[in-house]
């Protein structure tokens, strides 16, 4: 049997805390294929079983070498033709940041990038990895294409790239996520060829936001951001048939300060 192709994506905000929350019942239940995840901050060895290798999924982890940092994950209900970690820069090889699966007709990844401060060395990385990072994409989607699949790249872009895509743009944009440089930078991704799916089917907004402080009332008050993106190339964005942020019921109910974002594909997958 063949159906559409679902992806989910989610920052877990340490996956150790978010199974303790309620992300094991949420993998257990959620209708996705692949589900992607950033900012696990930890180790194979230092998770439970039911989310290193889950039970009818075929899971992939990329660890950082910095102990308590990043880390990405993948699962995939189909077996993958190949698991890549990393896009081939040596800083940022080892980072737990980049992670793909090669899956039938699909290039699916999962990205965690770099946050930044700005004035900081951490704006320095993020500015390095954005720099490393779009020539790879352009590489991937002509590879991938010459192999008859299609890529979808998804997770925390930490880049909000409108103001419809922050509650408070205003008081943001001198501020690392909302800078002129990183929004001018994901408009370069957006013209290689890698198309912000929830905006192909809501292009004016605002939001919905997938990201929201615990500090004060953000949540309560819906002051988010959008950063938590898919975006894919063109023969499987215009394929999108919906994108649903799962944005939690109430505060007390989240198992991360991100929401995780789905999207259906209405391309032949396996079932």
């Amino acid at each position: 049997m063949r159906g559409v192709l679902t992806v989910s994506t989610v920052n877990v905000n340490g996956l150790r805390a978010a199974v303790k929350k309620g992300f094991v019942e949420w993998l257990a239940t959620t209708k996705a294929d692949v589900v992607a995840c950033q900012e696990v901050r930890a180790e194979a060895a230092q998770l439970p079983a039911s989310v290193v290798e889950p039970e009818g999924w075929f899971a992939a982890h990329a660890a950082s070498a910095a102990k308590g940092r990043s880390g990405v994950s993948l699962y995939s209900r189909v077996e993958p033709d190949e698991v890549r970690t990393g896009f081939g820069e040596p800083e940022f090889e080892d980072s737990g940041r980049y992670l793909e699966m090669h899956l039938p007709g699909v290039v699916v990844a999962s990205l965690y990038l770099p946050s930044g401060d700005v004035g900081t060395p951490r704006q320095e990385e993020k500015e390095r990895f954005m720099a490393a990072f779009l020539p790879y994409l352009v590489e991937l989607r002509a590879k991938s294409a010459a192999a008859g699949r299609e890529v979808v790249v998804v997770g925390d872009w930490n880049i909000a790239y409108d103001t419809v895509d922050l509650k408070n743009w205003r008081g943001n944009q001198k501020n690392s996520g909302f800078l002129p440089e990183e929004r001018a930078w994901l408009g370069r991704v957006h013209e290689a060829g890698y198309a912000d799916v929830q905006r192909r089917l809501d292009p004016a907004g605002p939001g919905p936001y997938t990201w929201w402080s615990y500090r004060g009332k953000a949540f309560d008050n819906d002051a988010g951001w959008r950063i938590d993106c898919q975006l894919a190339t063109p023969g499987l964005a215009e394929k999108v048939t919906s994108v649903v942020v799962e944005r939690a019921a109430s505060y007390d109910l989240r198992w991360s300060d991100h929401a995780p974002v789905t999207a259906s594909y209405d391309v032949p997958f396996p079932r």
